[in-house]
């Protein structure tokens, strides 16, 4: 399985960290028929769900209370009552209808509200879920670098593009080639005060995998950028784990993409600010001539002495 449009070395596994909701979405093409039905009256209004009996769910779906058990079980409760706990855990995170319960029937207002709800959310648990410390420890390498490798694939080379374009804030040069060889070729020629940043949101992606090892045998160290622990956070110097609620069997990935974007501006901006007093005047300069050049004004230069 891969999100990221490059070969995959094995299909993510189920992570402890999973809500019961995720659950449910990602075994639901493998459920009984009668399962399924349980599962869409959860995915429709988790909120109401909480509040049934076993029997009142039972009624609901259609189908007999042992059913509604073999459902529990089959999403990794250990019974009703605990089904009932989880969910209500999950909605205690603050979580939106999920991607699944978005229907043909859906008006473009419940289109518009159910998609940036899920956004909305999933960024907030990217923000729950991404460690300080590591966070504070990659602005370090990424501060003591003498040059920035970004690698990545499908939605996760867009954001090293993006991580690229900001070069200015890092203060040191930074690549990110979108050919595989090229990547390659980059990190093998690492030094040991070279940083590479893989990025990958299921971690499992083979070319980056490939790219981060070689940066590491090269003597360099890696930032890796994920969703979750993954192969390519074992190889990481400083793993960053940005989660969010990602249904990539149904719908195009978009949510773990921004996330991965704003982990890319919170590290751009620990270092820039922990830069010389010279190098953000630099950068001061370079917006103030940019906003002029883009207003259709030529940049203002210095007069050369008569």
């Amino acid at each position: 399985m891969t999100t990221d449009t490059g070969q995959s070395t094995a299909a993510p596994s189920e992570d402890s960290t999973d809500t019961l909701l995720e659950r449910i979405t990602r075994q639901l093409p493998s459920l009984r028929r009668s399962e399924q039905r349980v599962a869409a009256i959860v995915l429709d209004n988790p909120v109401g769900a909480v509040q049934f009996t076993m029997a009142g769910l039972a009624e609901a779906a259609e189908v007999s209370e042992p059913t509604v058990m073999r459902f529990c079980a089959s999403v990794g409760c250990e019974g009703f009552q605990d089904f009932r706990i989880q969910l209500a855990q999950t909605l205690a995170l603050g979580l939106p209808v999920t991607h699944s319960s978005i229907t043909t029937d859906d008006s473009s207002a419940d289109l518009a509200e159910k998609i940036f709800d899920h956004t909305i959310s999933s960024l907030d648990r990217a923000r729950r879920t991404l460690a300080a410390a590591s966070v504070e420890q990659a602005i370090s390498l990424l501060l003591d670098a003498s040059d920035i490798l970004f690698v990545g694939f499908g939605a996760s080379g867009i954001i090293a593009q993006d991580a690229q374009q900001k070069f200015p804030l890092f203060g040191v040069p930074c690549q990110s080639p979108e050919d595989f060889h090229q990547q390659f070729i980059a990190a093998t020629m690492s030094g040991p005060r070279s940083v590479t940043v893989a990025i990958s949101n299921t971690g499992h992606t083979e070319q980056t995998l490939i790219v981060a090892e070689a940066a590491r045998k090269a003597g360099a160290a890696v930032i890796s950028i994920t969703g979750r622990q993954s192969p390519l956070s074992d190889i990481a110097t400083v793993p960053l784990i940005a989660r969010t609620f990602e249904d990539t069997d149904v719908y195009t990935p978009s949510t773990s993409r921004l996330a991965g974007l704003v982990v890319i501006d919170i590290l751009a901006t620990g270092v820039a600010l922990r830069r010389s007093p010279e190098h953000t005047e630099a950068i001061r300069r370079m917006k103030s001539e940019l906003a002029t050049m883009r207003s259709g004004g030529s940049p203002t230069t210095e007069e050369s002495p008569s």
